[in-house]
């Protein structure tokens, strides 16, 4: 099918707040005139109570003849209701419940499950978690009283002997070579694809042994014919850390049916919630679409569901349909409404409702489309502030985003390595365990004359004026005589986008900051107000904190090791040398872990001149 030729979709609102969110994000999609076919169709509860068949076979035609399905939400609910909710006259003519979901994967060999997990406001990790759909854990080979085979299999251990077979379960753990093998071709595919250089497979090696050991052996076979991606195995609980403390580490994650399964929602977690979270559905012959979110029927009609997931899906839908341009100019759309703030809902802290969002998202994909402007209906000018990333001149949001998924530690070795001071010395990290980048939006303040008049100065008001992704930088001289940053400030900032502080100065309201999780970096704390004490001095000019000059459009780096200021003339070589940092610790790392000494090993990947890279290759893990 060229990609120019009309696809068609078949649409599935299904349940609780699956239609509106549905109905939301099409109206978005309409903005981009797509070459696509929507036919409407029934699927899920009510289609179960009044049918007896929560897919019905109107809609399994509907499946045939179209290229794909977008699916909204679905309803389930325990074995008891399933029977007590069906119309009277289909109680207890056997009907059983299976859910639709299962029922098309299953149906239509959907065998992979492809849930992108993305930092949609800070940019720091993107990679996906790919989940075997057919087999594992969740196979269906779930026994309750047992006898011949199984019973033989399990009858040594002492719990079994203790309770006889008539009060003993099996779950199997069902892995195929079939199976196995196209789903880490599916994964290399997707890696190829999307850029990734490296893929995980998740596991438990050290304790299912034999099964985890046909999976290594699969593995390393199929890597052969993928030279360029990097592969290596790990245990579930590990990969979970890991997803929490360090996502930017991966790429791709593929892993079985459970373990999958949990790991893809830990990933929306991870991402900010469920509603953000993508997925799809995708075999060989077939595919279907949808947001991670359930159908939440308590929430349904009230116009508060956040339908950035469904747009997020439906993007994912345009790269399968072979549409990948209006699929990221969807993504795009959706990223800079999420990062600015202003406009999203209660999950991520907001006020607006379902169609207010989805409005907005269709204001940022009119701006992203060629020649395009925002409608009529934008909003006011007080709530549309610019995006930094709009400003030609300034550093790409690519590379800031690069930066962000760095160690503060390799950045500092490669500005060492230019000859850059960076660290703004004595401002430390006021919020553990947050990190943050964005381009510098410079503040200068100035002392009252104490003998002048008493009065709020309102010197804070310039936060109003502050470019979604900015990284404010405050110069107050280092004093902790007053404050200069609190919670109300704080507030505001999140609510615009802004992605941290770093003050030369004193914060307070510490417990309500550090609650709301925001990146703060400052030389002190102090109870003592600073609205009649200091007044602004400065937006947007140089200025100098220790020995270091900070320029509005510099790129500010900062964790739990401090706050560095990147020169936006040097990002991008600064960005290149870090990563180059990083791979060569990891190379020694590596090769230590397998047995080198130490010394031999900094000599052999380079460690005097770490920004260089590594010389040799690691190869596959």
């Amino acid at each position: 099918m060229k990609p120019t030729e009309t696809k068609s979709v078949a649409v599935l609102p299904g349940d609780g707040i699956g239609p509106e969110v549905v109905s939301a994000a099409l109206d978005v999609v309409d903005q981009l005139r797509l070459p696509l076919d929507f036919r409407f169709g029934e699927i899920g509860w009510e289609c179960w109570r009044q049918e007896g068949d929560p897919v019905p076979q109107r809609t399994w035609k509907l499946l045939e003849e179209t290229d794909t399905c977008l699916l909204g939400a679905i309803t389930s609910k325990p074995l008891r209701e399933t029977e007590a909710e069906l119309t009277p006259s289909l109680r207890g003519t056997g009907l059983k419940y299976v859910s639709p979901v299962v029922q098309l994967r299953q149906r239509l060999g959907l065998y992979a499950n492809i849930r992108p997990v993305t930092d949609l406001t800070e940019g720091r990790f993107d990679f996906t978690v790919i989940r075997e759909n057919t087999e594992g854990l969740y196979a269906g080979i779930d026994v309750h009283g047992l006898d011949g085979a199984l019973w033989d299999a399990v009858r040594h251990h002492p719990n079994a002997q203790a309770s006889g077979p008539e009060a003993t379960s099996v779950t199997l753990r069902l892995q195929t070579r079939f199976g196995i093998d196209r789903l880490l071709r599916f994964g290399f595919a997707y890696a190829e694809a999307h850029g990734h250089h490296r893929l995980t497979l998740v596991d438990k090696p050290m304790v299912l042994r034999h099964s985890s050991n046909h999976l290594r052996e699969r593995l390393e076979l199929i890597a052969r014919e993928h030279p360029d991606i990097e592969t290596e195995i790990l245990n579930v609980d590990a990969v979970a850390l890991w997803m929490v403390r360090r996502p930017e580490r991966f790429g791709v994650l593929v892993a079985e049916n459970m373990f999958g399964d949990i790991l893809s929602d830990l990933g929306a977690g991870v991402m900010g919630g469920l509603g953000l979270a993508p997925s799809g559905n995708i075999g060989d012959r077939g595919s279907y679409f949808e947001p991670v979110h359930g159908s939440a029927p308590g929430m349904a009609g009230q116009d508060k569901a956040n339908p950035m997931a469904m747009l997020l899906t439906i993007a994912q839908m345009l790269d399968h349909l072979g549409l990948a341009v209006p699929g990221e100019e969807l993504r795009t759309a959706v990223r800079k409404v999420a990062r600015a703030r202003t406009t999203v809902t209660y999950d991520l802290g907001g006020t607006a409702g379902t169609r207010e969002v989805a409005r907005a998202v269709a204001r940022a994909v009119a701006r992203e489309l060629p020649g395009g402007a925002a409608p009529q209906t934008a909003a006011p000018a007080a709530q549309a502030t610019p995006d930094a990333a709009d400003d030609a001149s300034a550093v790409p949001m690519d590379v800031v985003d690069r930066l962000a998924g760095l160690d503060t530690a390799s950045i500092s070795d490669a500005l060492d390595s230019l000859g850059i001071t960076g660290v703004l010395t004595g401002i430390t990290a006021r919020v553990p365990g947050t990190r943050a980048a964005g381009r510098a939006y410079t503040v200068g303040y100035r002392p009252v004359d104490p003998g002048g008049e008493q009065r709020f100065r309102n010197a804070a008001d310039y936060l109003d004026d502050v470019p979604a992704g900015s990284f404010v930088v405050i110069d107050n001289g280092g004093s902790t005589t007053c404050t200069n940053w609190g919670s109300l400030l704080t507030a505001v900032a999140q609510r615009r986008g802004i992605r941290g502080t770093a003050l030369h100065g004193s914060a307070r309201d510490i417990a309500e900051i550090r609650a709301a999780g925001y990146p703060l970096f400052s030389t002190g704390t102090t109870m003592v107000s600073g609205k009649n004490r200091v007044e602004l001095a400065s937006t947007g000019q140089e200025i100098t904190i220790g020995d270091v000059t900070v320029r509005p459009g510099d790129v500010v780096v900062a964790d739990d090791n401090g706050v560095l200021v990147v020169p936006a003339a040097h990002a991008a070589e600064v960005a290149d040398r870090a990563e180059r940092v990083e791979r060569t610790e990891a190379a020694i790392a590596e090769a230590a872990t397998g047995g080198m000494r130490l010394d031999e090993a900094r000599r052999t990947y380079g460690y005097a001149r770490p920004w260089e890279g590594p010389t040799p290759a690691s190869g596959h893990a």
